[in-house]
């Protein structure tokens, strides 16, 4: 019988950001999976797959004895060494299969035989601790109070919030900026994956005595992944704050995020010079996925200019040329969207002002 450690407190795992040995098949992992937790299986998908069939057509001791003939000796010491350079580096963590049974019950088990190390592991595995999360984001949909900063496009609302206590951004955690050109270099969490973040991050905040949440004023959806409805409804009844900034100003922290920050993101995944091109492509892809909201006319001109501009800094490393298409998307493109926007927004604006006046009025909050 098992009698090595146990954990079943998933609220002090989260909020200590306890580091966690991932143990399924990597097919399971890419489905769903926790931010600190690291995949190293038992069972790679192959082998996870026979053990499933066998299980199924034959049963559980049958199921056993195919998975201990698919990891051999020669095997079990790979998978073995690969755990003992996570807990070598990751002493105070713990491990966890799905449902926290045969697989992770093994894994300890020889964990413990090979180096002595009784390294805990997880009651009731992954489904256990995404229960927890899910659980734990209806909590927060009932008890967290928000103060949202609105904004136009290119005011430096992200800016801002970087600069704040108690936010939770909710971009950053979704991977894209909530535009057409929110695309990041990498690709976006899964659905679920989103989700355990934003548990976690609402956990930790509630933890400090859940004072008013300061996010940034998104949509339900954020690229392609959402936030449940009954949270996204309590986030948008809070207090609105506006942060204003002139049109140059946002020129410039859109270029500074757009072409400066994103080229730079592109080339340190791709390369100097397929880290370009992509990122060139990024730019005109968003600006076609907006084409029939913009009229075939106006689409044609900023996608002339925002070639040229592209163009011109491949040759010379100027970004400047890229302020026209700029300042007309912002201007004739997301401005009229914000004002129809805001007027549904006004009764719940409790201040106006620039970054400076926006942060001192947050700052009489406590």
């Amino acid at each position: 019988m098992n009698t090595l450690p146990l954990i079943n407190d998933f609220r002090r795992l989260f909020i200590d950001d306890i580091p966690l040995l991932d143990v399924r098949a990597p097919v399971e992992y890419k489905k769903g999976a926790f931010p600190l937790a690291q995949n190293q299986p038992l069972m790679n998908d192959i082998e996870r797959h026979e053990v499933g069939i066998q299980y199924k057509q034959v049963g559980h001791d049958a199921a056993v004895e195919l998975g201990e003939e698919l990891v051999n000796d020669a095997l079990r010491e790979q998978r073995v060494a690969a755990w003992k350079v996570f807990i070598e580096a990751h002493p105070d963590g713990a491990l966890y299969c799905f449902r926290g049974g045969m697989r992770s019950k093994i894994s300890q088990q020889w964990i413990h035989d090979a180096t002595g190390i009784a390294y805990p592991r997880i009651e009731g595995g992954y489904k256990a601790l995404r229960s927890f999360l899910i659980d734990e984001l209806d909590a927060a949909a009932t008890e967290v109070n928000t103060i949202i900063i609105g904004g136009r496009t290119g005011v430096g609302k992200t800016i801002l919030l970087k600069q704040l206590h108690n936010t939770i951004d909710l971009e950053g955690l979704a991977r894209h900026r909530g535009s057409a050109f929110g695309h990041y270099a990498v690709p976006q969490p899964t659905q679920i994956d989103f989700e355990n973040a934003l548990s976690i991050a609402l956990l930790k905040h509630r933890a400090k005595g859940n004072p008013p949440l300061i996010i940034e004023d998104e949509g339900r959806n954020i690229g392609s992944v959402h936030m449940l409805q009954q949270l996204f409804d309590r986030f948008k009844s809070g207090k609105f704050i506006i942060l204003e900034a002139t049109l140059e100003e946002r020129i410039e922290n859109t270029r500074l995020e757009y072409i400066d920050a994103a080229l730079q993101e592109y080339r340190g995944i791709h390369g100097e010079e397929q880290g370009f091109e992509r990122w060139a492509g990024y730019l005109l892809g968003s600006l076609d996925r907006i084409r029939k909201r913009l009229g075939d006319i106006r689409h044609l001109e900023l996608r002339k200019q925002l070639g040229d501009a592209i163009d011109k800094q491949r040759h010379t490393a100027e970004t400047q040329q890229h302020n026209g298409w700029i300042s007309t998307l912002l201007s004739d493109y997301y401005d009229p969207m914000y004002d129809y926007q805001l007027g549904k927004k006004k009764k719940n604006i409790v201040f106006t002002g620039d970054a400076e006046a926006l942060k001192a009025w947050l700052q009489q909050l406590g």
